[in-house]
């Protein structure tokens, strides 16, 4: 079966199915579903390397996470593939893992398949490696990080503004003893979290000695063996904060194996609002970064800086997403003990 097939049996031209199949956003809801239905009767495949020759597009979107074990980025992914089927595009997802060897990888497999954008959603990319793009004129869109570029396209996510209501929450029921949990330092979104603690613990003239500060990788088992040390160094804080909620379950995890109690001994709060935080003994309480905003405004940069790519002059979108604190039960008032040491 061929197109003109689809377009008899749907009872429409030959360029409406093209345009369903390339540009589905143009054409009617009702007329798209049933050219769609066409195309499963007929068994027609389009062919998309033809339709890239002719279109000067592959209709391919890139995808750079970090890690695909941290479910805040398969979360990412879903809520970015979604928006990409409903304009008629693919994507091609790559899992850096935090190692530059693998990141120049999944830029060459980006180049070879002759992406018409890449979503870079991690913030370890070199930036040798983003040249490759920009040479090729291949429009970028940037999390996390400030764009190298004026016709680069980022999100920013206000961390700080997430670290300060978490802090805020934590002062408010009176705890003064109030740990920390970074992510790897050498990532831009972990420095920036760790200075926006730092801050407000000196704003807020809060205790606590160099073992509350503890740095992790954004796992689990990083943040079971970061909070051991700060317990281990006879720090006794009554709160945590932790860098992402992989982070917190650990910590959750080595508190209870060190005796004591969340949230009565040690409230906790993490960052992200990953699916699992809310079913975790006791729920997370975290700062929630919403995935599907990030996903939508990364995608519609990319979509809308295609008619720019032959332009003089191109300039990037910059987007700003602020984060919202899910109180759950892993948070509670300072321990009485501690308020009367204060006192």
């Amino acid at each position: 079966m061929n197109i003109k097939a689809v377009a008899k049996l749907a009872k429409v031209s030959t360029a409406t199915v093209s345009r369903t199949i390339n540009e589905p956003s143009k054409v009617s809801p009702k007329t798209a579903e049933r050219v769609r239905q066409a195309i499963e009767s007929t068994n027609f495949y389009p062919n998309t390397n033809a339709r890239a020759l002719g279109s000067g597009r592959s209709n391919l979107y890139g995808l750079i996470i970090s890690d695909i074990t941290n479910p805040f980025f398969p979360e990412l992914v879903k809520a970015f593939e979604d928006i990409a089927v409903e304009h008629g595009q693919e994507v091609l997802i790559a899992n850096t893992n935090y190692d530059p060897d693998r990141i120049k990888i999944c830029i060459t497999r980006m180049l070879q398949r002759k992406v018409d954008g890449v979503a870079i959603m991690t913030s370890e990319m070199d930036e040798d490696m983003v040249k490759l793009f920009s040479r090729r004129n291949i429009p970028l869109v940037f999390l996390d990080i400030d764009a190298p570029s004026p016709e680069v396209s980022c999100v920013q996510i206000d961390y700080a503004a997430g670290v300060e209501m978490a802090m805020t929450h934590l002062v408010g029921l009176g705890h003064r003893q109030i740990a920390f949990i970074s992510g790897p330092l050498r990532l831009h979104s972990a420095r920036v979290r760790a200075t926006a603690f730092a801050e407000s613990r000196r704003r807020n003239r809060l205790g606590g000695g160099p073992g509350m500060i503890q740095e992790a990788n954004h796992r689990v088992g990083g943040g079971h063996e970061a909070m051991l040390r700060i317990l281990n160094s006879g720090a006794r804080p009554t709160a945590v904060l932790a860098s992402n909620d992989m982070t917190a379950i650990g910590a959750m995890g080595a508190i209870n194996e060190f005796g004591l109690r969340v949230p009565q001994d040690i409230s906790v709060i993490g960052f992200d609002d990953i699916q699992l935080s809310a079913f975790t003994m006791p729920p997370l309480t975290t700062v929630r970064l919403p995935r599907a905003e990030i996903a939508e405004k990364a995608f519609h940069s990319l979509l809308n800086a295609w008619p720019l790519r032959n332009a003089e002059i191109q300039r990037g979108e910059e987007h700003h997403v602020l984060p919202t604190l899910i109180l759950r039960k892993s948070t509670a008032p300072a321990p009485e003990k501690s308020l009367r040491k204060q006192n």
